[in-house]
């Protein structure tokens, strides 16, 4: 059989904090019956949760700050309930809601367990220090990554960026050169655009293909989603210009995807330097090329530097 893949290794470890989880669980019912206290480890996060409250909660108030869904809270709830550990009540003010707090004999439990919760967290703790010294914030990291980007959105994403290509100039693209970056650009420039972007956006083809230069659009699902110029300076050197993405198409990795095609068109022809002007009103943009290797540097004499430039990068090739 074959070894699996990185990814299928990730994709295995799935299972593993499965494995992992359910051992726990098991370990923790078994911990609570040899101490002959009938609580379940599955009750733990709603039951804590309720006795650190200093007033009744909501099963929404629950299920936000332990993580779980609303059915999974209800049912927690509902067993707790059986169990004489907690009371619900109709909400005061919303017939909608329950108010959920412990009863006088959840308390009293709740004292027997913390006397328990305390030697076992402590062997949980060697146990988790074994992975790594460092693991509670690790999984809390990991936690917080998977609740902000949820994987099926990521997947998703990755496919979206599969389907952008790029292509090299055209001349039935080249009135889209100007609808892309031309409308940016004036927004940029409050409506009144530099002599060279006049001449550049109307006329990609002369401006930049017979002066050596490239011009690229990327595409996704027949249209073009963002466009990049790339100038030759001399011999030796490029300066890429008028990136821009629509806004459709932003963190699909579209940027990255025609830097990096600059970049590869460099190298194909020899050069030595890439060069880049731009503004401080792009952080973002910024953060890209430092994190592609563009370094700060002052303009060369080669290069035209526009009026509205507070910052030239190279990327030393």
């Amino acid at each position: 059989m074959a070894e699996k893949s990185t990814q299928q290794n990730y994709i295995a470890a799935v299972a593993s904090f499965r494995k992992i989880s359910e051992k726990l669980y098991v370990e923790g019912d078994k911990i609570y019956k040899d101490n002959n206290i009938d609580f379940k480890a599955s009750w733990y996060s709603v039951f804590n949760c309720l006795a650190a409250a200093n007033h009744p909660k909501t099963v929404v108030e629950i299920a936000e700050e332990v993580g779980f869904t609303h059915i999974t809270v209800k049912n927690v709830v509902r067993e707790l309930e059986t169990d004489g550990f907690v009371k619900v009540k109709d909400h005061p003010s919303d017939g909608r809601s329950l108010h959920i707090s412990l009863t006088a004999t959840g308390k009293k439990l709740t004292a027997k367990l913390e006397k328990i919760w305390i030697p076992f967290g402590e062997v949980l703790k060697k146990a988790f220090d074994a992975g790594h010294p460092d693991f509670l914030n690790i999984i809390n990291r990991v936690e917080k990554e998977l609740m902000s980007k949820p994987i099926s959105h990521e997947i998703k994403k990755e496919e979206d960026k599969e389907r952008v290509t790029i292509l090299d100039y055209k001349p039935s693209l080249k009135k889209i050169f100007n609808d892309l970056a031309g409308k940016w650009l004036l927004g940029v420039l409050g409506g009144t655009l530099e002599e060279e972007d006049k001449f550049t956006l109307l006329n990609p083809d002369k401006a930049y293909l017979e002066t050596g230069g490239f011009v690229f659009f990327a595409m996704k699902e027949n249209r073009a989603v963002g466009c990049v110029a790339l100038k030759r300076l001399n011999e030796d050197s490029f300066e890429f210009a008028k990136l821009f993405i629509h806004p459709t198409a932003r963190n699909l990795g579209v940027a990255t995807k025609l830097v990096e095609r600059c970049i590869s068109r460099c190298r194909e022809n020899g050069a030595k330097q890439l060069w880049l002007q731009t503004t401080m009103a792009m952080p973002e943009a910024h953060m890209l090329y430092y994190k592609m290797g563009f370094d700060d540097r002052k303009g060369p004499r080669h290069m035209s530097v526009l009026k509205r430039t507070e910052k030239v990068m190279v990327m030393d090739l």
